[in-house]
């Protein structure tokens, strides 16, 4: 008998790149979405990125420097910060 565990969702690590941030959780998975979405954390220095901790049960990425936070959630449903806005034309 196979029994399915639920997906852990919880953060494991937090990196990024030029263009994107990167949340590993605790399942293996990796979930990547545009630096850009998130105007503090484009905005801010390297060294401030690098000052995450993780919050909300191990469901959240804080960081206090930028006052911003991040959820698991709203990572995977696509969800930019509010306020931000893309050059699309409507």
């Amino acid at each position: 008998m196979n029994i399915s565990m639920p997906p852990d969702e919880r953060i494991k690590h937090v990196s990024f790149d030029t263009f994107d941030i990167t949340v590993h959780l605790m399942d293996g998975r990796r979930i990547s979405t545009p630096l850009a979405w998130y105007p503090r954390l484009s905005n801010a220095q390297p060294q401030q990125l690098l000052a995450w901790e993780i919050s909300g049960a191990g469901y959240g990425v804080h960081w206090e420097q930028l006052d911003e936070d991040l959820s698991v959630e709203g990572m995977l449903r696509g969800l930019p910060a509010t306020g931000y806005r893309t050059n699309a034309r409507s």
